[in-house]
């Protein structure tokens, strides 16, 4: 592992991952691969989550090319130097800021949405100039033997690897040192993978999870809020980093909640879920279990059906939920709803502030102060008001998590600078001399006074303003070399 670590980062001092024409003919490159391989891709991901081709299609795929289109765009403005404000001193300076790659970053992969959350964060990593070791999941093993296959034969090979593999590969692989960690999955995992980056003080971004609460106000559309949540906790059989997790409401709003769920499961996947193409299925076994423990002891008051032989679990609304039960303790990761009542949006907050930040927060009312109440008293990743998971479609919208949900974020320019390194830059030349004396020994409280001047004040670039700076370092200077000072 440390010999292919080391070939990778070769690659990189090469310097040939620099130049932009380079990044854009490699992300031209990718793009190419996803239309041309594009049954193979979404054949891969149908098998590992029991998904149609179309839900893949429209899951995945479709947002890798949406997001490739946009840096083929945009990246040109975003390597351009900013110039930065000057002070007194740096008036005749040049000063600017200018992006420049990491260097070998690992991006470590997640199952649930295995294309997808392991390309998006790549095209931000080869937008930046990096090298990089992709780490798919091994979960979602067909995705990750097809991206092995494929990437090799579109993108630079020494520059750009997948290494497959299960935990003793990854934890291998987190032994040697990067020059940034991207990792999307489990906080448990993602704790792991910050204790290993500290050993070589590596930053790391963490894209994890949490238990996303969703607020029902009573001053709402219920028939459409009811239809969004549904939507949102029941795609990829709710295996959604940013699913809504459970359901805070008033007590008297429960059962109108459960009923229009249930209205909107059999108009979204028909009377019989389990044969509904739009429907998926539990990743394994494992997991299958883990999710119908959740259910011991639990109030059922729609769904409820399993298939262990399919990993299948049914939509499942749960009611009169005690907050200190299991399915409340972990995030769910599954088809189940919780719905926990309180008295009122107090309550709510006061609820979700007693508990991890979580990845999102959701919000359903007409009431635009009640909104702002819950925004300005809560903390999280991200927000949606009157929808759920559609922020994570806006790519001028920076996604990442806060506490124990993650640290970092990704999505369009917020990706390429993730990946960057914002170098700051002062040229100056080796003339005017004399004025560098009100900086130089022996000090006095005139240069003092005269170094607070040029200092602290700020100034704009008006013709003006920039002739009496000179006037004023003409004056600086001739003081200085007259001994005054």
């Amino acid at each position: 592992m440390e010999r292919e670590v080391q070939r990778v980062r070769n690659a990189f001092l090469s310097g040939r991952s620099r130049p932009v024409s380079f990044r854009l003919q490699q992300l031209e490159a990718l793009r190419r691969m996803v239309l041309e391989r594009e049954k193979d891709i979404l054949a891969a991901i149908a098998s590992d989550l029991s998904k149609s081709e179309l839900n893949a299609y429209s899951h995945e795929v479709i947002t890798i090319l949406g997001e490739i289109d946009l840096v083929l765009e945009k990246l040109p403005e975003w390597v351009t130097a900013e110039p930065v404000k000057k002070n007194l001193l740096t008036m005749l300076d040049e000063a600017y800021v200018q992006p420049e790659p990491l260097g070998v970053a690992l991006i470590i992969g997640t199952w649930n949405y295995p294309f997808v959350l392991t390309i998006q964060p790549l095209i931000g990593a080869i937008a930046a100039g990096n090298a990089v070791i992709l780490k798919p999941s091994e979960l979602s093993e067909n995705t990750a033997k097809i991206l092995a296959k494929l990437l090799p034969q579109y993108l630079d090979r020494d520059l750009y690897v997948v290494i497959n593999g299960g935990v003793e590969e990854t934890t291998e692989l987190l032994k040697q040192r990067f020059d940034h960690i991207f990792y999307t999955g489990s906080t448990t995992v993602g704790k792991i993978v910050m204790a290993a980056a500290a050993k070589h003080l590596t930053p790391v971004t963490l894209e994890l999870g949490g238990k996303s609460p969703c607020y029902i106000d009573r001053d709402c559309d219920l028939d459409i809020a009811c239809r969004r949540i549904t939507w949102g906790k029941y795609m990829n059989c709710g295996q959604t980093c940013i699913a809504p997790d459970y359901v805070l409401c008033e007590p008297s709003l429960q059962n109108q909640i459960v009923q229009k769920i249930k209205e909107t499961v059999k108009e979204f996947y028909g009377e019989n879920v389990q044969e509904s193409p739009d429907y998926e299925r539990i990743i394994n076994l494992r997991h299958f279990k883990r999710i119908l423990s959740l259910l011991e002891g639990q109030k059922i008051a729609f769904g409820g059906k399993t298939d262990e032989a399919t990993r299948y679990i049914a939509p499942t609304v749960l009611t009169d939920v005690d907050p200190e039960t299991k399915v409340m303790q972990e995030e769910i990761f599954g088809p189940i709803l919780p719905i926990v009542p309180v008295k009122n949006a107090d309550e709510a907050i006061k609820f979700i502030n007693e508990r991890e930040k979580p990845l999102a927060i959701y919000v359903f009312s007409h009431n635009k102060k009640l909104i702002k109440q819950m925004i300005d008293s809560t903390s999280s990743g991200g927000v949606t008001v009157n929808d759920v998971i559609m922020h994570f479609m806006l790519s001028s919208l920076p996604f990442g998590g806060v506490g124990s949900s993650g640290m970092g974020a990704y999505h369009g320019k917020h990706s390429f600078d993730t990946f960057s390194h914002q170098r700051p830059y002062l040229l100056k030349s080796l003339k005017r001399e004399s004025a560098n004396k009100l900086r130089y020994p022996p000090n006095s409280q005139s240069k003092v006074d005269w170094g607070k001047f040029f200092l602290l004040k700020r100034f704009n670039k008006g013709k003006l303003s920039l002739l009496f700076l000179a006037f004023l370092g003409v004056v600086a200077a001739v003081l200085v070399r007259a001994g005054y000072y």
